[in-house]
């Protein structure tokens, strides 16, 4: 008892530990409306129309920034679906096998069934010890969150989560809106920064924090612009961070671009079809996290091709597969079957020129974390 009383303690003092990154940034934002919205708005600007435009604007964005971050920090990782997971028998019977020759021929008749198409490495099954189940493509183990995550991208300390299929979109606008925040502050902070340095200003607690507020946004900008331009070149490419820096390896080889559409669909995947609803942060991505559409999958000859009744629909969530058997949350079904466009003959067209150059013998790192 006193082992697991001890890890118990300790993985309570982690969760702890893990808060900090996003309670420093919680301070930073709570300091930087106060100095924007009383010291710079309410003290130091004097022409009133300047002093309601910015507040306006600037508590629109505030607002859509917070949002979009929380929405990143509380919104759960999605984990595989049942169906992944193995079943007491097939436990039992892969403990007995001591060859992994044997196990992989018991993972591979497992997998026959669903949709995964990438393979480790060495091309076997990319199987998970700790949570005993078949990974689905995209699919990574995290070691902070000890779970398997659907499309991991990768776990950011500075939300305290894992971002994934589940709160990606969710990640981008918080970038967005953050980046946006940042740039808006250092606008309509520069004439008064200035002013502190020609002592335009008077001599008040104000100008120290107007000094501090256009420094610490414009640092802040730098920062997140480059990650948000990386990750809007990861969107275009329909790539995650952890694909960027190791390509999937499917059946044929390692392939970087065998998940990528062409840049609509690949914008579409992550943030819907509903123009309305890109800018805001609920949830609004096609698919089930589960099965991605990708013009790789008919080179798998363990795989069953599409059967020539299935519907469009029934091919972009996975391919032809009648899979899962049970019904998917309504939001993704809706978004599912609205989507007539993730057929196989478009995902040709659209990707003819991005498949060309796109196998890549010499990275053949595959994350198994």
């Amino acid at each position: 008892m006193a082992p697991s009383g001890s890890r118990s303690i300790k993985r309570g003092c982690q969760r702890v530990l893990y808060w900090i990154p996003v309670l420093f940034i919680a301070l930073i934002v709570a300091w930087s409306y106060y100095a924007y919205v009383l010291q710079l708005c309410i003290e130091s600007i004097e022409e009133t129309g300047e002093k309601v435009v910015y507040l306006l604007v600037y508590h629109v964005i505030f607002i859509m920034f917070v949002w979009a971050y929380w929405q990143t920090i509380f919104t759960k990782p999605m984990n595989p679906l049942e169906e992944f997971h193995l079943s007491c028998s097939d436990k039992e019977l892969l403990e007995r096998e001591d060859r992994g020759e044997s196990q992989q021929e018991i993972l591979r008749r497992i997998a026959k069934d669903l949709p995964i198409y990438t393979r480790t490495n060495s091309g076997a099954i990319r199987f998970c010890d700790r949570c005993q189940l078949l990974k689905p493509d995209r699919c990574h183990h995290c070691s902070v969150c000890d779970k398997c995550i659907l499309k991991m991208d990768h776990h950011c300390p500075w939300v305290n989560n894992c971002v994934g299929f589940s709160n990606y979109k969710f990640f981008m606008l918080f970038l967005a809106y953050s980046l946006l925040y940042c740039l808006f502050i250092t606008a309509t902070d520069l004439r008064y920064f200035i002013k502190f340095w020609t002592n335009g200003l008077p001599d008040t607690q104000a100008k120290f924090h107007i000094l501090f507020l256009f420094f610490s946004a414009s640092m802040f900008s730098v920062s997140l612009a480059s990650l948000f331009i990386y990750h809007c070149w990861l969107v275009c490419k329909n790539r995650s961070t952890l694909e960027a820096v190791r390509a999937p390896v499917f059946r044929h080889g390692t392939d970087k671009n065998g998940f990528s559409l062409g840049f609509s669909k690949n914008f579409r995947q992550v943030f819907g079809d509903e123009i309305k609803y890109w800018p805001i942060p609920i949830f609004s991505s096609l698919g089930d996290g589960c099965s991605f559409p990708s013009c790789l999958v008919n080179l798998d000859p363990e795989q069953p091709s599409s059967p020539s009744g299935s519907t469009p629909a029934n091919k972009g969530a996975a391919e032809g597969h009648q899979f899962p058997s049970k019904p998917l949350r309504e939001s993704q079904s809706r978004l599912l079957t609205s989507t007539p466009s993730w057929t196989e003959s478009d995902i040709a067209t659209d990707m003819r020129t991005d498949i060309k150059g796109a196998s890549n013998p010499g990275m053949t790192i595959e994350n198994e974390a």
